[in-house]
């Protein structure tokens, strides 16, 4: 019995497999303080809601590697976390940049790579929409209170703010979410020059690109904000239907492993 194939009353119930990158942190659970790959339940419950089968991915190394996890998924959800290196995109380190995870960066652009060659639903959180960008040759912008002012993405303590976004209504996710939606956020960086087939398609009222799409796949939307925790059921369930339709496909023999 494969990855996401169970039996119930007899019949056979094919969900698609999604793959979900992980933090690495200093941890503390039942009096324990440990290194830790671990990721919010939001993000597992939010794909199972949505009838997928999560799947978490540690960093494990690099291309081979993630060839041979991605032959087994069907979309691949990147969360957010530590500063993308700014070597990816041409950039040096400024005093504001945190601590990275080379580690991350390596394992998680294969796992990206390989999703959108083989055309399976990618989801782009935070960090995992930065790097959607930087992965076409796009830039980030290092310190955002530089630009904009002030601090109303990234709050002092490590709670979310509330942004008021606009979004295209043609385009993902404004297609699902309507023409204004309210997403929790946590970040100091965001997307500057978009890359090769990257399309803005939303924006904060401060003018940060909030929401891109990537031109020529069935399903690549990156979130700036933490649609998680906000009311974006529909962007979870549109992306899991698109990793569904990719299971559907490769069942059939219409993609191919990579």
């Amino acid at each position: 019995m494969g990855p996401g194939r169970g039996e119930v009353k007899g019949k056979t119930i094919d969900k698609p497999t999604v793959g979900i990158t992980t933090y690495q942190e200093d941890a503390s659970w039942r009096g324990w303080h440990r290194h830790a790959s671990l990721v919010p339940t939001d993000f597992v419950a939010a794909v199972t809601a949505a009838g997928g089968v999560p799947v978490l991915l540690p960093p494990s190394g690099a291309e081979p590697e993630a060839a041979s996890v991605m032959a087994g998924l069907d979309g691949l959800l990147l969360v957010g976390g530590a500063d993308i290196d700014p070597a990816l995109y041409r950039a040096e380190p400024g005093p504001h940049t945190g601590t990275l995870a080379p580690e991350r960066d390596t394992w998680e652009s294969a796992l990206l790579r390989l999703a959108l060659e083989g055309d399976r639903a990618v989801l782009g959180v935070c960090r995992g929409m930065q790097l959607m960008n930087v992965l076409r040759g796009g830039t980030l912008l290092p310190h955002l209170p530089d630009l904009v002012g002030n601090d109303d993405h990234m709050p002092a303590e490590p709670v979310f703010a509330s942004s008021r976004i606009t979004l295209r209504t043609d385009a993902l996710p404004g297609s699902l979410l309507g023409a204004e939606s309210d997403l929790p956020c946590f970040h100091h960086q965001a997307v500057d020059t978009l890359g090769t087939g990257v399309v803005a398609t939303g924006w904060s009222a401060d003018d940060v690109v909030e929401t891109i799409s990537l031109t020529g796949h069935r399903f690549a939307l990156g979130i700036q904000g933490h649609p998680e925790v906000g009311p974006s059921r529909p962007v979870f369930e549109a992306f899991v239907a698109a990793a569904a339709a990719h299971r559907a496909a490769r069942e059939q023999g219409g993609v191919t492993a990579a």
